[in-house]
C-alpha cells in the first residue's frame, strides 16, 4: 500500500508507518447505516471474508474506544490475550494475605 499524505510517513509506537500498520490490522473501512429498529447490515464481502453465515451469533463489545463488533470465538481470544500471564489466583492470595497481616497487626 503506497503512503498516501504526511500522516502515513509518521511512524507509530512500533516503528511501523501509519500506512503499514493500518494495511496490516485493518482490513477495511466500511460506512454501514442503522435501519429500522436498530439494525446493521454488515456487508457481504465482509461477511464473505470472516466466514459469518445466517444464525452467526456476534458480541457488541463497548469499550473507551468504540463499539466493537466481534464473534465469540474473537472475543475468547481477545479476552485471553488480555489475560494471558495474570495469575488471578496468586494476586488474590496475595490480597488476602495483605488483609489477614493488617488484621493481626491490628
Amino acid at each position: 500500500m503506497a503512503p498516501i499524505g504526511p500522516v502515513s510517513k509518521q511512524r507509530n509506537g512500533t516503528g511501523q508507518h501509519r500506512s503499514e500498520w493500518y494495511a496490516a490490522h485493518m482490513g477495511g473501512t466500511f460506512n454501514i447505516t442503522m435501519g429500522d429498529r436498530g439494525r446493521l447490515v454488515v456487508p457481504a464481502e465482509v461477511r464473505e471474508r470472516a466466514g459469518l453465515g445466517e444464525g452467526t451469533q456476534l458480541v457488541l463489545l463497548e469499550s473507551p474506544e468504540g463499539l466493537v463488533l466481534l464473534t465469540r470465538q474473537q472475543l475468547l481470544s481477545r479476552v485471553r490475550g488480555d489475560l494471558a500471564g495474570v495469575g488471578l489466583v496468586d494476586e488474590l492470595i496475595a490480597e488476602r494475605r495483605l488483609a489477614a497481616d493488617a488484621e493481626d497487626a491490628a
